[in-house]
Formats: C-alpha cells, structure tokens, sequence
C-alpha cells in the first residue's frame, strides 16, 4: 500500500490519499483541500497516478478536516464515511467555517456511510478497521491498517501531544480513555499517521508522550 500525504489548508491539516499499487484503487482521508490550488494538486496527483477513488474515509469532521468532502463528493460521485455521532458537525460546515474566520466555500454535506466501531473495511486492498476514539469529537474515529502496521489517528493523537477537547463534543477524560483503550494497545511497531504534524509511533507515544 502505498500514501501521499498533502498538507492543507490554514491549519496545516494532513490529507492522506492511500492505494493499492496494482489495481490502483484508492481511499482519501481527511480532504482538508480548500482553495482551488489545494483541490487542484490533489485531483492531479489522483489522476496523475491513475487511480480509483473508492471511499471518502472521515476521522472526524471538523471543517480543518472536512473542507474538501462536498468537492470530492461531486467529483468523484462518492459518499462520505464517517461514525454518525459526528453527523451535526458535518452539517454545520458553514457554520464551523464562520466561527474559525475560515474562506469555505463548500456546503454543508450528510454522511451517508456510517462507520461503527470494530467494522472492516477494504480499503486500497487492504483490512482497514474503524477504531472509535470519542473525545476531540463525538464521532472521532482512527482508521487501522494490521497488515502494514499503519493507523490514522486524526487528531486524537499527535507526536508528543493529544487533541484538543475544548471545542463542542470534546471531553478530556474521553479522549484519554480512547487513546490508552483503542491506540496504545496496539502493537508498539505501529506507526502513527496524525491529522496536523508529523508521524510517530505506538511504542514511542507509549513511553514519551507527557500527556499520557
């Protein structure tokens, strides 16, 4: 399995494309794009390298995180997948914008493929299981790869930090609990691919992490 990652938008938000390097299929996670620049090099790169679009995957749905879902959406005639309990979030984009001063010039979006904790996906080909990890949102959700030891963690944690809990649906004790029961179980090799910032590992957190 292959990863591009892209860094958008004013917040510095990872958007990562994953596909499976024969049959070219393909999953988008976190489409931060926002300006047309950003929208531009992620629709080049996905036709630049021949690929298939076949899911839409949503940590959370956050605007930093969810800019690009409407455009993606048209574009590439795909529905969004995300854990339901982030529902209000993704209808309240515009609003979310407006509250972060943020140019947003999409449109509210519903996610029409809800994820529940513990569901397998195949996702460029490969097991994909939905981690539910509530805390930074309702509906935050990490995406797990066993088989390349590879977890999207969106941004519940970070090298060195965890998420914010601060804003609407956030609790601190929530996220702490996800982050010990569904993340640092897994195995310590696992690499950790977060929603701002750059990787780091299970085993690395596991024993560096000050909030932890």
């Amino acid at each position: 399995m292959k990863i591009q990652a892209f860094i958008f938008n004013p917040f510095a938000e990872n958007t990562y494309v994953v596909w499976n390097e024969t049959s070219r299929h393909a999953a988008i996670i976190d489409p931060g794009c926002n300006s047309e620049r950003e929208k531009s090099l992620l629709t080049d790169f996905i036709r630049n390298n021949n690929l298939e679009i076949k899911h839409l995957l949503n940590t959370h749905m956050h605007i930093d995180h969810s800019a690009g879902n409407a455009f993606i959406e048209d574009r590439f005639d795909i529905a969004t997948s995300c854990h339901p309990a982030d529902t209000y979030l993704a209808g309240h984009l515009t609003q979310q914008a407006q509250m972060f001063g943020f140019p947003y010039s999409g449109k509210d979006i519903d996610i029409k493929n809800p994820l529940s904790d513990g569901q397998t996906l195949n996702v460029a080909d490969s097991e994909c299981r939905v981690l539910h990890i509530p805390g930074h949102t309702k509906g935050h959700s990490a995406f797990y790869f066993p088989k390349h030891d590879l977890v999207f963690s969106g941004d519940a944690l970070f090298h060195l930090s965890i998420g914010r809990t601060d804003f609407p649906g956030g609790d601190y004790s929530t996220l702490i609990e996800s982050i010990e029961n569904k993340l640092l179980t897994l195995p310590r090799q696992t690499i950790v691919l977060p929603g701002h910032g750059e990787k780091t590992s299970i085993g690395f957190e596991q024993t560096s992490n000050p909030y932890l």
